[in-house]
């Protein structure tokens, strides 16, 4: 045999290296509601059960009804392990101080903005004075990037929230809306049906992409044991069959100045929660 198929990957080796805990402890993971609840639970519970069983954990997916409700369960700190935007994160590492352990491998986050596929508009000047659907007020590259870049434009819309990203993309290919907001990734899970409806109008520059990040209660040992699983999930068939369900190439480690440009762009939408996780009145 080779030696290149005899060798463990290095992630595959740290997960095998570090001790087995006497017990599986039980985390919750708190994935950040972009898509409709039911898609959520099928494709991350299943990689959570798959993803646990090597990591010796017991991961529990959780989520909440729509963003601004995520958000305030991450101020309180409510979640063990966090799935967040890049803004969030930013946010609530701060305070309640989450600490980003992983990020998605070979994977940069954009904006974008949807159109219907028969739309006449060919630029994004082409919607002043309508009615753009967007996820949530503190979506970073679905409603934050596409704002900003729109008030640079001087081209004024009335952003309308839906809740959800696949709420977005629905509500623009039935022509409840001329545009939406949203990103590469969601765009290219949601069903065919509705992603053949639309076309992208325009794409942001390129950032940091989502954070897993855990609460600061948690032992290094536990997150290390994740992260070590979580590198490993590529390297196996049934590993890359379930990242491709939710969208995944793969995921490695991620440091908390990985996010430093998303900092240098100084967003303080969400300054009030901010301060109530930090106590701060």
């Amino acid at each position: 045999m080779k030696l290149k198929h005899a060798l463990l990957s290095v992630a595959a080796f740290l997960f095998l290296a570090l001790p087995r805990p006497a017990a599986a402890i039980t985390l919750s993971v708190g994935v950040v509601p972009q898509q409709s609840a039911a898609e959520l639970v099928k494709a991350w519970v299943p990689l959570l059960a798959y993803l646990g069983e090597r990591a010796g954990l017991r991961l529990q997916f959780e989520t909440a009804k729509d963003i601004p409700t995520f958000e305030q369960r991450l101020a309180k700190g409510e979640y063990d392990i966090a799935y967040m935007n890049p803004y969030h994160y930013v946010v609530f590492h701060a305070a309640p101080g989450y600490q980003a352990f992983a990020r998605e491998k070979d994977r940069r986050i954009q904006g974008i903005v949807v159109v219907p596929k028969a739309s006449k508009a060919t630029r994004l000047e082409d919607l002043a004075g309508q009615a753009v659907a967007f996820p949530a007020p503190a979506a970073f590259a679905a409603t934050i990037l596409p704002l900003a870049h729109l008030k640079t434009l001087n081209v004024p819309v009335k952003p309308t929230y839906t809740s959800s990203h696949d709420s977005v993309y629905l509500g623009v290919a039935r022509g409840f809306f001329p545009a939406g907001g949203g990103i590469n990734r969601t765009f290219e899970n949601i069903a065919p049906e509705v992603r053949d409806g639309l076309r992208i109008l325009w794409k942001s520059p390129s950032y940091t992409p989502h954070a897993f990040a855990a609460h600061p209660k948690l032992k290094e040992d536990i997150v290390r044991r994740l992260l070590a699983a979580m590198a490993a999930l590529d390297s196996d068939p049934r590993g890359r069959e379930l990242l491709a369900g939710a969208g995944f190439k793969g995921f490695e480690e991620g440091r908390d100045a990985d996010w430093n440009d998303i900092r240098k762009l100084g967003i303080r939408l969400l300054e009030n929660l901010h301060k109530a996780a930090a106590g701060e009145h």
